[in-house]
This record gives structure tokens, C-alpha cells and sequence, in this order.
């Protein structure tokens, strides 16, 4: 899909989804009933109508697997967000057992790694953000973690679990990356536009000798394919399009005072 779509509000989404649906079904209703004249229009009204179960339930397998697909990197990227979200609040937690001062530290530390990762955000939304772009203020957090001296065997334990919480908000920022990558290719896309098409042609053939039949039949197929394509690409990009994923838990464990 061209990628301004994915810029769209909701609303203007399903207005753009479906009046191409329906640009390109009229086109094809058009096109068949000039053709279907003379004897052409017999040998169009000979296709069987016994081929457009076969068709339908094609297209709608096709366009199951592509949902199930679309529909399992949004809930994983959800997880992945709120497992890092989760991590970086323990971490905040366990880190009052030490010193002011380096309790102080290591929550300005996770404090300006939150705000970097807001900032990036629409980078990330965009697919444009790599593993590339170290989280140094998480990467000094984890080693601030490993500096610090317990004093006591709860200091001991609580200093494990810190350097745990904040091995666990990495990888949850790696996979919350890794997943903003994922996305139906052009190819898949080919596929389910061009099985619709086919499916369209076949509608209009069968009901080639009946032009308000072909057209209500039409009609309601390519709304069926406006409904499937509207609910893959409003959550194609897990960060981004209309339904994409916000960073709301990450400022929701925001720790105050300065990120410097």
C-alpha cells in the first residue's frame, strides 16, 4: 500500500479505502458491459456461477491469514511496550533500597531514556528507527546498577533484581523495535488486490446479461473487500497509521524532576 495512506485519520481512511474499492468495481462493471454484446455477451453469460464459492472462499482465507498475521504484532507490540514500561517502574522501585544520590542518578537516568524514546517515537511509528540507535541513558542505567556497593543482604538481592529490571526493559525496547519493522509486503498486497480483482471479473461475467443484478452483487462483494482492507491497514504499522500503539505507559511511569 502507498505509504500516505498510513498517515490518514481513521475516518478519512475508510473514505479513501472505499471509494477505491468502489472506483475499481464500477471500472470493471463498466468494461465487462460493453464487452458482454453480440455474441460475446453469450460465451460471458457461459461462465458458471458454481466458480464464485471456490473465488470467495479464497479471498477469504487469504485475507484471514493477513489479519491473523496484522493482528498478532499489534498484541505483541502492546506486550512489548507494557513489559518495558513494567520493567523500568521496578527498576525505580528497587532502586530506593541505595543511597539518595544514586537512587536520585539512576532515576534521572531511566527519566531521560522515557523522554528520548517519546521523542522517537514517530521515527519508530514511521519504520525508521533501528537497533543501530544505542539507548545510552538505559545502557548507563545498567551500569550504574552494576557500580553500586550493598551494604546489606537486602541491598544484595535488590541490586540483582535492578540489573534484571533494566536487562528486561532492553530486550523489551529490542523487540518493540524489532516489531515496529513488521509489516504486509507489496507482494502480499499484490495478492489479495489482484485475487479481488479476479473475483470482481467473475461476479460481473456471471451476471453479464444482468446489468442491476452484476451491479448489486458487485456492490456487495467490494464493500466486503473494503471492510477486510480498512481493518489490515488501520493496523498494519503497530505504532502507526490510525490504531497505532502510543507511548501512554512509558509516560505513565515517568519519574519526576529533570532528565539532566
Amino acid at each position: 500500500m502507498i505509504d500516505w495512506v498510513y498517515g490518514l485519520s481513521l475516518g478519512w481512511l475508510i473514505v479513501v479505502v472505499i471509494a477505491g474499492t468502489f472506483a475499481v468495481a464500477c471500472f470493471i462493471w463498466a468494461v465487462i458491459g460493453r464487452i458482454a454484446r453480440g455474441q460475446r455477451a453469450d460465451t460471458l453469460a457461459a461462465v458458471s456461477p458454481g466458480m464464485l464459492p471456490p473465488l470467495g472462499i479464497v479471498f477469504a482465507l487469504v485475507i484471514g491469514f493477513l489479519a491473523a498475521g496484522v493482528w498478532n504484532d499489534a498484541s505483541n507490540a502492546r506486550v512489548a511496550v507494557n513489559d518495558e514500561a513494567s520493567a523500568l517502574r521496578t527498576a525505580q522501585l528497587l532502586v530506593g533500597n541505595f543511597p539518595k544520590s544514586d537512587a536520585a542518578r539512576m532515576r534521572a537516568l531511566i527519566r531521560a531514556q522515557i523522554v528520548q524514546d517519546v521523542a522517537d517515537w514517530p521515527v519508530m511509528a514511521r519504520q525508521q528507527q533501528t537497533l543501530a540507535v544505542i539507548p545510552v541513558a538505559l545502557a548507563e542505567g545498567l551500569r550504574l546498577a552494576l557500580q553500586l556497593r550493598p551494604e546489606t543482604a537486602g541491598q544484595a538481592v535488590a541490586q540483582r533484581e535492578l540489573a534484571v529490571a533494566l536487562e528486561n526493559a532492553l530486550d523489551s525496547r529490542r523487540q518493540r523495535i524489532l516489531i515496529s519493522q513488521s509489516r504486509v509486503n507489496w507482494v502480499k498486497w499484490a495478492g489479495v488486490i489482484a485475487l479481488a480483482a479476479v473475483t470482481l471479473i467473475a461476479i460481473a461475467c456471471v451476471h453479464a446479461g444482468r446489468r442491476a443484478s452484476a451491479a448489486i452483487a458487485m456492490g456487495l462483494f467490494a464493500t466486503a473487500i473494503a471492510v477486510s482492507l480498512i481493518l489490515i491497514v488501520s493496523q498494519d504499522r503497530p505504532f502507526g497509521g490510525p490504531l497505532g500503539i502510543k507511548p501512554s505507559p512509558l509516560e505513565q511511569v515517568l519519574p519526576p524532576g529533570s532528565s539532566g
